[in-house]
């Protein structure tokens, strides 16, 4: 883990902290936000899975430059970006430097585990959040959160000691494909896929 010790702890990442943390590396900060606890309202979990996006990345929405969908992966570090695959899924990135960002791609299920059973409609707790689509379905995010800060209503993010990682090619792309920046938590049961 690369992140200050120093700033490791109980309370939530805000201000100046969350703007330190995501100033960096989308590499870095995917790495380090595993094991951190993401909780939007009443329900969350320990994040288990993220991938890594450039704007100098083919795969990456950042890729052609700003445009009114991608508006919010150039805001400020720590913003949220969200957008919809397959015309019904939503997916939670967060935005590091301008145009880099991180893919939120699975997380443990810890905190209003009914409510997103409901919302899911499946009790399978490794199934719960086990995929971008899955987990903003369960933590009940849409559009409708794109565009604010990680430490705005309803997102509180917590930092992580270091633990044991994984790394992997990127999931569901055609373009660079092969760049290794799809990263888990080494063992974790709630992966959107195993790493091979």
């Amino acid at each position: 883990m690369t992140y200050a010790a120093g700033a490791i702890g109980a309370a939530p990442l805000a201000g100046q902290e969350l703007q330190r943390f995501f100033e960096r590396d989308a590499i870095a900060v995917a790495r380090d936000l595993l094991g951190c606890h993401l909780h939007v309202g009443d329900v969350g979990g320990r994040i288990a899975e993220t991938e890594a996006y450039f704007p100098d990345d083919e795969a990456s929405h950042s890729f052609r430059g700003p445009t009114q969908r991608n508006g919010a992966m150039f805001g400020r570090p720590g913003n949220v970006y969200i957008y919809r695959i397959y015309g019904m899924y939503w997916c939670l990135n967060f935005v590091c430097t301008p145009g880099s960002a991180v893919l939120i791609r699975a997380i443990e299920p810890e905190a209003g585990i009914t409510t997103m059973t409901e919302r899911r409609g499946s009790d399978v707790l490794t199934q719960l959040c086990s995929g971008p689509g899955k987990l903003c379905q369960a933590l009940g995010i849409d559009l409708s959160v794109n565009d604010r800060l990680l430490d705005r209503p309803p997102f509180s993010i917590t930092p992580s000691a270091p633990i044991e990682i994984v790394a992997g090619k990127r999931i569901g792309i055609t373009k660079n494909a092969e760049a290794p920046w799809r990263f888990g938590i080494s063992g974790s049961r709630y992966l959107s896929r195993p790493f091979r």
